[in-house]
C-alpha cells in the first residue's frame, strides 16, 4: 500500500484527513468516544501521557504558562487534528493544557494503543512526521515574526492564518469562526493587550478588519497578508 498524500500547503488538512478507510476503522478499533464541555481541560501541562485524543468535533485552545504565569496561546486545534502525540512517542509530561472552547467529540487512544497503531501502519508513522515538521517549521515561522516584525505585522500574521484554517464566508469578507479574545489573540503574537487593542485600531482604520465582541471579521487579506511580510 503506498503512503496517502498529504498537501504540504493546506494548513487545514487533519491527521484523520489523510487515512485510508482501513487505516480509520483499525484507529477506531484502538480507541473510544469521549466528549468534553466547553470550557473541559483535556490535557494538563504537567500531566501523564497516557493517552491520544483525535477530534471529531469542535475545537480546543492549546495554550502553555510561563514561569511569570501568563498564559500563552500556541494553537488553536478542530475537527481531524491529533493532540498527545508527542508525549505518547517519547513518554515526557503534556508540554501544554488542552482546553475545549466549545463542546467536543474526540478519539481517544491509550499510549500504547496509539503507538501498536503506528508500528502495524508504518505509512501512517511517516504521515506523522510530516505533520509534525509542518508544526516545527510554523513554531520557526513564528519566532522570526516575533523577533523582525512590529505588533500589527504580527497580528495580521495571525488573522491571516485563523482566516485561513478557520474562516467563514461573511456578507463582506471572512469571519474568523472562533470566539477569540483580545486576550488570547495578544498571548498568540507575543504583545500585551493593550498593544494588540491599538494594533486592531490601526487595521480597522484601514478598513481591513471589522471587530465585534469576540469576534473578528477580515475585509482584505491579500493586504494583511502583505503587511505581515
Amino acid at each position: 500500500m503506498s503512503a496517502p498524500s498529504w498537501p504540504a500547503d493546506d494548513p487545514a488538512i487533519g491527521f484523520l484527513g489523510v487515512l485510508d478507510p482501513e487505516q480509520l476503522e483499525a484507529l477506531h478499533e484502538r480507541g473510544i468516544i469521549r466528549r468534553f464541555r466547553k470550557g473541559q481541560a483535556i490535557f494538563h501541562e504537567g500531566g501523564t501521557s497516557d493517552r491520544v485524543v483525535i477530534l471529531l468535533s469542535g475545537r480546543v485552545k492549546v495554550s502553555t504558562t510561563t514561569e511569570e504565569g501568563r498564559d500563552v496561546v500556541l494553537a488553536f486545534r478542530g475537527p481531524g487534528d491529533m493532540l498527545g502525540e508527542l508525549s505518547a512517542i517519547d513518554g515526557e509530561p503534556r508540554s501544554a493544557t488542552v482546553e475545549a472552547i466549545e463542546p467536543v467529540e474526540a478519539l481517544a487512544l491509550g499510549a500504547s494503543d496509539f503507538r501498536s497503531f503506528l508500528v502495524a501502519h508504518p505509512d501512517v508513522a511517516l504521515l506523522l512526521l510530516r505533520m509534525l515538521s509542518r508544526r516545527l517549521r510554523d513554531a520557526d515561522r513564528k519566532r522570526v515574526e516575533f523577533a523582525a516584525h512590529d505588533t500589527v505585522g504580527r497580528v495580521a500574521a495571525r488573522l491571516v492564518e485563523l482566516a485561513e484554517r478557520y474562516g467563514e464566508p461573511a456578507a463582506k469578507g471572512i469571519r474568523v469562526g472562533l470566539p477569540l479574545s483580545q486576550e488570547e489573540l495578544a498571548s498568540g503574537t507575543g504583545a500585551s493587550r493593550e498593544a494588540v487593542s491599538k494594533a486592531l485600531g490601526t487595521l480597522r482604520k484601514v478598513g481591513w478588519v471589522v471587530t465585534e465582541r469576540r469576534r473578528i471579521t477580515v475585509l482584505d487579506v491579500e493586504a494583511l497578508r502583505r503587511r505581515s511580510a
